[in-house]
């Protein structure tokens, strides 16, 4: 044998050792070797890995410490989206759950599992043949940012799956969450050394994975616990508990604690029973998550637009603190509403450092006869925005003074109005700063024009120094203005005037929701792009075609029309389109050989993602759907296609391979060359 194959069969098997001790440690808690027995392992793994440059791996435990900052995070299309679950804090609730899920499958027998309900950040691990290859966070569920560097500084995250013979890919999603312990000492921490410290475990969890240097980030005491999968290929699990060994087989870190009951009433039951486990935890839990524990019977159960039918979440009611009300503060928002917000004694309250709480409005301010120098009682509605449940009313003293809402806005002094109908004071002056910042924060967000570096506090200098006043005037920056701005270097201006002039190329549907339309969201912006094809049709409908579309109505309708009936608007929509921002969106190019065909997907595909294969259907008219039916013209069944392909053969649906289904689609060069320069398809 060459020293060099030696020096191979050494570090394989000092890696080996590392992570079967790394296993032994975080996962079964039954350490064999001390701290210092293991320091002297990696230590000479380390020395070995430095004479032989060549054998050097990303996945070997030396590299946990964490590499060189890197300049930003890409973003990653899931190859499988995660989706969300649907909440409910009622067990009312729960029980017709049940009964739902009893009328979809009438036949069959199954159990429920409960775990509980980490409040951390969402995670999904890829592993092929065993090698952790990248690690994603949720995003928005079809795309979130690549966190791979920061993720392998995480000791109980294996790099290396400890099955001998792994599948070839192995998806897991779970949550990343900060041990509360850890989280106490690293708020003491930044304490001393005079840091504003976290607000939550979650926060200090949610910055740490976006930290652009890797090195900090192994510092921080970040955990994970693992409860579900995405993309497999060369395994199946045929139930939620089978899945979780295997995962705890291949060295993941699985829930502590989870019951499997054969009817809802035990469900309840353990419920109570995980509620008094709050404290026990290392993580911050917020309730349990009830699922379906036979898999084969998913595909049957389908899935809403955002939530699969067979699992939901069940959440504790939430924790309640009393302090006192200072005083009461106006912010002023996009769209110039006045919202009342009250400034507390800081409380602790469910893990956070409370001192604002949301007043809603005026109304809702007498309806709870809220009065400054009040002592009030203060839950997180939903776990995250603190609000004022009650006031003490036995507590006051004869102090306290009633609040009434100003007559003039207080950031420009213009005037306020209240609109017919509504309950909100509104700035009637379009320019006025605050509504200017939250434009253009809005506009630049993620989920809208998504414009890398512009975030509130860029946004808020740019206002302040009075270079943009509408979004439009963000594609007449310039690099040397930008230059001027505090924290602003060379690389951060390009940057910045980079990603200002990529979003030109945004699909309407995201520059629709841009533009901050009052109840036009994601999904409105999405049906009205789709309907009206361009900026100019949509300005030209009128009231009553637009409340004939389907999940459009009379209150988004009328706002619409009211928005595009402004000058101002009109003029900002002509300055945005000299620019070059996109106002149409993007057609199939006249190809509509797949109308009226409706294709379902499954199992994983070599050529080309789900994802891909889906957006190719829809370029040529065809449909895509998450479920098989009577319906379906085609299923597509990839490697391991699992319990759909065996519904579709039961009802006769015609079946294609990858190949057949890249023949269906005939070449893509006409149809790109048709759609050179719209956004929305790449190939």
């Amino acid at each position: 044998m060459t020293d060099e194959a030696k020096a191979k069969q050494q570090i394989d098997e000092l890696r080996r050792e590392l992570e079967r001790h790394n296993r032994l440690y975080y996962i079964d808690a039954a350490p064999e070797i001390t701290d210092r027995e293991y320091d002297q392992l990696l230590q000479s793994l380390e020395q070995l890995e430095q004479r032989h440059p060549e054998f050097a791996s990303a996945n070997s435990p030396t590299q946990r410490v964490g590499g060189a900052p890197i300049g930003g995070f890409e973003n990653v299309k899931h190859t499988v989206p995660m989706m969300s679950l649907s909440n409910t804090y009622s067990k009312e609730e729960l029980l017709e759950f049940d009964v739902r899920i009893r009328k979809l499958i009438p036949e069959a027998a199954f159990d429920y599992i409960l775990e509980p309900k980490i409040d951390g950040v969402a995670i999904s691990l890829r592993y092929e043949d065993g090698e952790l290859v990248r690690a994603v966070t949720r995003g928005d569920g079809a795309t979130g940012d690549d966190v791979t560097t920061n993720v392998r500084t995480i000791k109980s995250i294996p790099l290396r799956l400890a099955d001998m013979m792994p599948p070839a890919v192995l998806e897991v999603r779970g949550e990343i969450y900060m041990d509360t312990a850890g989280f106490a000492k690293l708020n003491e921490a930044r304490q001393d050394a005079g840091m504003e410290p976290f607000a939550n475990p979650r926060n200090a969890c949610a910055g740490s994975l976006k930290m652009l240097d890797s090195r900090e980030v192994a510092t921080r005491p970040l955990d994970a616990i693992f409860y579900a999968t995405g993309e497999l290929s060369g395994i199946k699990f045929d139930t939620h508990e089978q899945m979780l060994l295997s995962l705890k087989n291949y060295g993941l870190r699985i829930t502590p604690n989870y019951w499997l009951s054969d009817a809802i009433e035990q469900v309840l039951e353990r419920l109570d029973e995980l509620e008094n486990m709050r404290d026990v935890f290392p993580f911050e839990m917020d309730g349990g998550v009830i699922k379906v524990n036979e898999r084969s019977l998913y595909d049957d159960l389908g899935y809403t637009a955002k939530s699969p039918r067979w699992a939901v979440a069940y959440k504790y009611e939430p924790e309640q603190a009393e302090t006192t009300l200072h005083t009461i503060s106006i912010q002023v928002g996009r769209t110039g509403v006045l919202t009342p917000v009250a400034e507390l004694e800081p409380v602790q309250l469910a893990g956070t450092t409370v001192k604002r709480a949301t007043l809603h409005n005026e109304d809702e301010i007498r309806r709870k006869d809220i009065k400054i120098g009040d002592r009030v009682i203060i839950e997180k509605a939903g776990e995250i925005i603190p609000a004022i449940v009650k006031v003490v009313t036995e507590k006051r003293t004869g102090t306290e003074v009633a609040f009434t809402m100003p007559t003039a806005c207080p950031v420009c002094g213009s005037e306020v109005e209240k609109r017919e109908g509504e309950v909100a004071l509104r700035c009637i002056n379009l320019q006025c700063p605050a509504q200017v910042k939250n434009w253009l924060t809005h506009y630049a967000s993620r989920g809208a024009m998504d414009i890398n570096g512009l975030g509130e506090s860029l946004v808020e200098q740019l206002v302040d120094c009075g270079l943009v006043k509408t979004p439009a005037e963000l594609y007449t920056l310039q690099k040397v203005e930008v230059l001027g701005l505090e924290r602003m270097g060379e690389k951060s201006a390009d940057n910045l005037i980079k990603g200002i002039e990529d979003s030109k190329k945004r699909a309407f549907e995201k520059v629709l929701f841009g533009l901050g339309i009052r109840h036009v969201g994601k999904g409105a912006a999405t049906v009205l792009a789709n309907e009206y094809k361009t900026i100019d049709a949509l300005m030209a409908a009128d009231l009553q075609s637009l409340e004939e579309i389907h999940d459009i109505g009379p209150i988004v309708g009328k706002s619409v029309v009211e928005y595009f009936q402004s000058l101002e608007t009109r003029a900002v929509i002509d300055q945005l389109r000299a620019a070059g921002v996109n106002f149409e969106q993007a057609d199939n190019g006249g190809s509509n050989e797949l109308e009226g065909l409706t294709f379902v997907l499954t199992g994983s595909m070599e050529t080309m993602t789900r994802d891909e294969a889906g957006d190719k259907i829809k370029l040529r008219g065809g449909k895509v759907s998450g479920s098989v039916s009577k319906k379906t013209s085609y299923l597509v069944a990839g490697e391991s296609a699992g319990s759909k392909l065996t519904k579709a053969e039961k009802l006769g649906v015609t079946i294609l391979s990858e190949e057949q289904l890249i023949a269906l689609l005939g070449s893509d060069e006409a149809i790109a060359d048709k759609n050179a320069g719209q956004m929305g398809f790449e190939f």
